[in-house]
């Protein structure tokens, strides 16, 4: 008879005992299938979170402009960037918030400098109030690198409230010097935090006088070439900051600017998923070992049990290799549908499992700054065709070891003193 017949036959002689191999099968498939897909999950969640948390680096110096800062933010490490130009301006047809604290002696409502501080930046999204959840948009948007050669605008709520302004409403606002005077189109109001100071502090101070504008507004609101207060640049992650402090002491300078890194946001968030990753390689490496030991020794037990039947068909000129290779057949036919069912449990189980580990705990302390959790996406754990191709490769390869190194016992087997000893 042939030995894949045989093998067959074998199987459904032995229902109880295939029965347990295929459950010790589909353990160690599903237990590896999920390493892979934990592996997947995080690698993606990883590279979400890179691209939207990443490392802050704040880059200093007097002078800088905003064609510097553009250059900053085109250098190869960088993939967000934001300047933030600081001018001061006036309100014209609208009015500005006023201190309700009375005012000290001899003090002045307005330098001439405008009673509005406004800020120029590229992307309000990366400003901290704004990126750490303390200031919202209560309406609107915010200012976008799309906003680029727009007038737009980005209000504190108390100034829209008292003048009576919504998104969509045109403000007008007075450069500095008094010889231009901007239409802007307000995009998004936003709230601050900061509570009106308690004792009288100039307009263009109260935070209800913030307003956000595209760089090139703030820049012809400015009395004179305008200054970028501060470049913040966003990247991957830690190993690419010197790569970046080479690139920009080449485009600044060597000395005289100065260079910060804030990664506390990426450790907090992006390393627990990394260990994650790490856990779930080393589990897959830990139960193919395992499962390669405990089949090898099954098929053993199975070998030890089976002597009788081996000793007749060396008997009857059956070559041994075949009958190591009945074994492998056994154990092979089992392996594939525990391949087929773990694929299967894990496609309906997969996605409530990974985001139970993948999911972020919330243990930054109270007092330290912290990033929305909707910055992370949550993960996506799914069942792709090659973790099923890597884990039934896998399983074949313990199917191989574990029924061709026992198998070595049936190399060394004579039919007569097998049949002696069963006698």
């Amino acid at each position: 008879m042939n030995f894949v017949k045989r093998a067959g036959t074998s199987l459904g002689a032995r229902k109880s005992r295939t029965a347990a191999l295929l459950a010790i099968f589909l353990v160690i498939c599903t237990l590896l299938l999920g390493g892979f897909l934990l592996q997947a999950a995080a690698a993606r969640q990883e590279a979400d979170a890179q691209r939207t948390i990443g490392v802050d680096v704040t880059v200093r110096k007097e002078g800088l402009t905003p064609a510097l800062a553009d250059r900053l933010g085109a250098l190869a490490p960088v993939h967000r960037y934001n300047a933030e130009v600081p001018v001061r301006a006036a309100a014209q047809g609208f009015t500005p918030l006023a201190s309700k604290a009375p005012e000290p002696g001899g003090a002045a409502a307005d330098d001439g400098k405008g009673a509005l501080a406004v800020n120029g930046v590229r992307d309000s999204g990366m400003l901290l109030p704004f990126s750490y959840g303390s200031t919202k948009l209560t309406s609107g948007r915010g200012i976008t690198p799309e906003d680029a050669g727009r007038d737009v605008a980005v209000i504190e709520q108390r100034l829209a409230e008292e003048n009576g302004l919504k998104v969509g409403d045109t403000l007008q606002v007075r450069s500095a010097d008094g010889e231009r005077t901007t239409p802007m189109t307000v995009v998004g109001v936003f709230r601050d935090p900061a509570r009106e100071p308690t004792v009288w502090t100039p307009p263009h101070q109260l935070p209800g006088n913030t307003l956000y504008v595209p760089v090139a507004t703030a820049q012809k609101l400015g009395a004179g070439a305008a200054t970028v207060r501060e470049a913040v640049l966003k990247i991957g992650s830690p190993d690419r900051v010197r790569q970046l402090h080479a690139r920009t002491g080449e485009l600044l300078g060597k000395d005289g600017f100065d260079f910060r890194v804030n990664d506390k946001a990426y450790k907090d968030q992006v390393l627990p998923i990394q260990r994650v990753g790490t856990f779930a390689g080393l589990i897959v490496w830990v139960i193919a070992l395992a499962g390669a030991l405990i089949l090898g020794l099954i098929v053993m037990l199975q070998i030890r049990e089976r002597r009788s039947e081996l000793g007749v068909l060396l008997a009857l000129g059956e070559k041994k290799w075949k009958l190591i290779g009945q074994h492998a057949v056994e154990v092979v036919a089992v392996a594939l549908p525990a391949v087929a069912l773990a694929a299967l449990a894990l496609s309906l189980a997969g996605q409530s499992a990974g985001e139970a580990l993948l999911s972020r705990r919330d243990d930054t302390p109270v007092s330290a700054p912290r990033v929305p959790d909707t910055e992370i996406a949550p993960p996506t754990v799914r069942v792709e065709p090659a973790d099923v191709g890597k884990v039934a490769g896998i399983a074949l390869g313990i199917s191989l070891v574990s029924t061709v190194i026992p198998g070595i016992g049936i190399l060394r087997l004579h039919p007569r003193s097998i049949l002696t000893d069963t006698a």
